[in-house]
């Protein structure tokens, strides 16, 4: 893809949110991205949450990641997010390249979601 980035960035962790809440703006992200002609990355920046072990809005987006990937191609944990991941050099090569600060920052914080 030429032109305009691939990549969508979507703030759920400020303002806290509800899971409900979480889950119902994810799956209207998700529909914005899969009508746009060019967006096919969508970033959720879901935060580490307090306890050093990872917070409830992670698990929440990553849990509704699982349980619609009907409408994913994939999904890139953000400690994964790396040129020397499988699947985000797979996305990479298929959307095209797109600058992003976090690709290769390991962060726990967010979840990228690859949208059909």
């Amino acid at each position: 893809m030429s032109g305009s980035s691939p990549l969508r960035t979507f703030d759920v962790a400020h303002p806290p949110r509800r899971p409900d809440d979480v889950e119902n703006d994810l799956m209207d992200e998700i529909t914005r991205v899969r009508n746009s002609p060019s967006l096919r990355i969508l970033k959720v920046i879901h935060g580490y949450g307090r306890s050093g072990k990872g917070g409830t809005t992670k698990e929440v987006v990553r849990n509704w990641a699982f349980l619609h990937r009907a409408h994913l191609r994939g999904v890139v944990n953000g400690e994964d997010y790396s040129l020397y991941a499988e699947e985000t050099r797979r996305m990479r090569l298929e959307v095209g390249e797109y600058t992003d600060e976090d690709l290769g920052a390991l962060n726990q914080g967010i979840t990228l979601l690859w949208v059909k």
